[in-house]
């Protein structure tokens, strides 16, 4: 008997004796909630088909039980309107047997005794989970223990437009040479901010660095290069620095100075970015994820991997200072199992067989998400028509995770109204430090603190 079939074997036995003693006489119905997503259609499609996976294993095992999975696909907005109506659900005994959720709600959910421990359920079937790519397990961990398992994953980075580099008068070596740079510390937030306030002052472009419009994660990643951590995980509590948050701050007047941030770039359109960065050329840096190779491979009418490179340079977010190190930002949408559910084993299966590296690959590759297993790298579906993921997944050995708490996104939001303030000149970086320090403290509560 080869590992596979070992595999199947072992795992058939043990759901059958679970199906066997609590369902004699009917189908075990196992309840799963997630929101209707068109850009992640198979979030809830591979638990749909975990779930025929593991009836065909239960049929070679012998047994005629069957699992049978009702799925409750919401029309919630976003993500936290979904999590908070399910909070809802599970409040009133509605709660479904698996879920799928932003991996910030995890604290959320397990404080509330509403996910599962999956410890002992990653430790007992290491052939199930024992490919997950490390790093990503830090999003559905909270307080020591994982209450969830990552669906996908994503990179977030600057672009840097070669073509618009090499009109500066850099060298095909010298661009390539930028993201080692970076990642030893050689190359810092303040030189980035040089090199682009140098392509606006020359005339090369119109805006140095481009970012998101309005309030998100993306900026964590820049802020961390500064010392500023989010998120205390021994207390829970979400957390700030005045240092920290100042040396940020004047970094991005220091930027503003150098013509390298645009004041109307919080007050400008996403479609006017996405114009300016991709089709328009406007821009030297363009700041997101990346998801967004497609619309750049369109944009620029690129037919492949070396013609991407060729005018694409991907950076991590660099330090804040010479010899400190790059940072990176993900954002996993995760399963997770109910902590209430009669069916808990059974579920935890089913997220498993969902987790496994041909499902999660169909996934990534029609949803530009870097996959969550080592393995998928190699596959060839991925090495044809993902290479962008491939390419990113290195630089998950960088990535940090939004704080696996419900108010991070007051917290966002706050510290977003700095950034606006001190782009736009209405502050100074100490004044938009002290507003933010103000602002955090006194809407967050108890759910946050200061450092100094």
């Amino acid at each position: 008997m080869n590992c596979k079939h070992a595999i199947s074997a072992t795992l058939a036995g043990v759901l059958f004796g679970a199906i066997t003693a609590q369902a004699l006489a009917e189908d075990v119905v196992i309840k799963v909630w997630s929101r209707a997503d068109r850009s992640g259609p198979l979030r809830a499609g591979n638990l749909v088909a975990a779930g025929d996976t593991l009836n065909k294993m239960l049929a070679a095992a012998g047994s005629d039980k069957r699992v049978k999975i009702e799925l409750n696909e919401t029309n919630a907005k976003g993500y936290d309107e979904d999590a908070l109506d399910l909070l809802k659900a599970f409040a009133v005994d509605k709660g479904p047997d698996i879920f799928v959720m932003a991996h910030e709600w995890t604290g959320a959910f397990a404080e509330a005794g509403y996910a599962l421990n999956l410890e002992d359920q990653i430790a007992k079937n290491p052939e199930l989970y024992g490919d997950i790519i490390v790093p990503l397990w830090q999003a559905v961990s909270y307080k020591g223990a994982r209450y969830g398992v990552p669906q996908d994953s994503e990179v977030r980075m600057y672009f840097l437009n070669n073509d618009k580099l090499r009109k500066l008068g850099k060298t095909d070596k010298e661009i390539a040479a930028l993201p080692a740079k970076v990642d030893a510390g050689e190359f810092t937030a303040y030189d980035l901010c040089d090199l682009a306030g140098q392509a606006v002052q020359k005339g090369v472009v119109k805006y140095g660095i481009l970012h998101r419009p309005n309030a998100g994660p993306d900026f964590q990643m820049l802020m961390e290069g500064f010392g500023l951590v989010p998120y205390d995980k021994q207390t829970a509590k979400l957390q700030a620095s005045k240092t920290a948050l100042k040396d940020f701050y004047t970094w991005v007047k220091y930027c503003v100075d150098k013509k390298a941030l645009s004041a109307a770039n919080t007050s400008m359109s996403w479609d006017a970015i996405e114009q300016a960065a991709f089709a328009g050329e406007q821009a030297l840096v363009f700041f997101h994820g990346v998801w967004r190779v497609t619309d750049q491979m369109k944009a620029f009418n690129l037919k492949g991997k070396d013609d991407y490179f060729h005018k694409i340079t991907w950076l991590n977010a660099p330090p804040g200072k010479k010899g400190g190190k790059p940072s990176n930002l993900s954002h996993p949408i995760a399963y997770a199992v109910s902590a209430k559910s009669k069916n808990k084993e059974l579920a935890g299966y089913i997220v498993a067989l969902a987790s496994q590296p041909i499902p999660n690959m169909r996934h990534a590759v029609s949803t530009n998400h870097t996959p969550i297993n080592y393995g998928e790298q190699a596959m060839p579906e991925v090495i044809e028509k993902g290479w962008a993921l491939v390419a990113a997944t290195p630089m998950l050995k960088y990535a940090s995770f939004m704080p696996n708490h419900p108010k991070i996104g007051q917290y966002n939001a706050i510290v977003f109204k700095g950034i606006q303030g001190v782009e736009t000149g209405r502050l100074t970086a100490q004044a938009a430090t002290d507003f933010v320090v103000e602002e955090l403290t006194n809407e967050l509560g108890k759910d946050f603190v200061i450092r100094d």
